[in-house]
């Protein structure tokens, strides 16, 4: 157990199997039946006034905040190979951006820029629309994008989410000198998802100051399965990925015990994963003490006794299976 404070026109001549196996062909069908775009039409994305710009950035809060030390991390790991760094909301605004002085021309031009909206409506599919509209990670390279004008770019993104377990934006990572081949683009990503990670642990431990924080597992995408007790050991905050393993939708209060003498959920439910992982963490914290592990999680040593033998009796079952 932590503690807080406390503690990317695609061209024509590109095959539909080719498209389906860079996972954008959904994206793809969106931009020409849905939307309507011409893959030949050249425009960039628009880009927001001064004004606008800032009520855009008032409006995503303390995160963009935690944001500014990832972005300075990232900015220094890929400046040197070419890459300038965005962080969007949930419209695909461009919020704020890390370049190299020698990329910033570049980047104005290609409006890799605050204030660009990059929404894949307007845009097509690209890193940043494509992750915003799929809310998944995402790498668009050069002729992968609906835009025959952006062939030239490459655009990786992953989600980005806030202490309330809703998706805030998307993280990117995007080049006007793109190498033919994409070699980068695994590490880049790599980078991108621990940014992800850091910037919703320390949005999260912000929120819930004081509180204890558990750990219930890996991450999973690009949230960290993360939940916050209170005193009296009930669960009052969950991120995005502890909300998935729990069966409780995002925005919505949390207020439940993880573990209680009362209720054993079936095996099946998404709240058995939690409490198994929040038991192995607490017996991990206190190694091995059952009376420890019980106190940090707000149970009697019975209760406690008794799940870890559920949990035996299933993982049996299942081996037997």
């Amino acid at each position: 157990m932590l503690r807080g404070p406390g503690f990317l026109r695609p061209d024509l001549t590109f095959s539909a199997m080719a498209m389906v196996q860079t996972g954008l062909d959904a994206s793809w069908h969106r931009c020409q039946h849905e939307y309507g775009l011409d893959p030949a039409a050249a425009p960039l994305p628009d880009v927001l006034s001064g004004a606008e710009l800032r009520q855009a950035c008032l409006h995503m809060g303390r995160l963009l905040h935690f944001a500014g030390p990832e972005m300075e991390r990232l900015h220094a790991a890929l400046a040197p190979v070419g890459y300038t760094v965005m962080l969007s909301d949930m419209d695909g605004i461009v919020l704020t951006h890390q370049a190299a002085g020698a990329l910033r021309r570049g980047c104005r031009r290609w409006h890799f820029w605050p204030g660009a909206v990059w929404n894949e409506r307007h845009a097509g599919t690209n890193g940043i629309g494509t992750c915003l509209a799929e809310q998944r990670s995402i790498s668009v390279h050069r002729n992968q994008h609906w835009r025959s004008s952006l062939h030239g770019l490459v655009g990786i993104a992953t989600p980005v989410y806030d202490a309330s377990g809703r998706m805030a934006g998307a993280l990117n990572a995007s080049s006007f000198r793109p190498s033919p081949d994409g070699s980068l683009g695994v590490l880049i990503a790599s980078n991108l998802l621990q940014a992800a990670h850091q910037i919703e642990q320390t949005c999260f431990m912000d929120r819930y100051r004081g509180h204890a924080i558990m750990l219930l597992g890996n991450a999973v995408g690009a949230s960290v399965p993360l939940v916050a007790l209170d005193r009296d050991r009930h669960v009052v905050g969950a991120t995005h990925a502890a909300r998935a393993q729990m069966g409780i939708p995002p925005l919505t209060d949390v207020s439940m015990c993880l573990l209680d003498d009362t209720a054993t959920p079936a095996p099946t439910a998404p709240l058995r994963e939690a409490q198994t992982m929040a038991i192995h963490t607490a017996l991990a914290s206190a190694r091995g003490k059952v009376a420890v592990a019980a106190r940090m999680l707000g149970v009697s040593r019975s209760t406690l006794h008794r799940r870890i033998r559920n949990i035996a009796e299933q993982e049996q079952a299942g081996t037997r299976s």
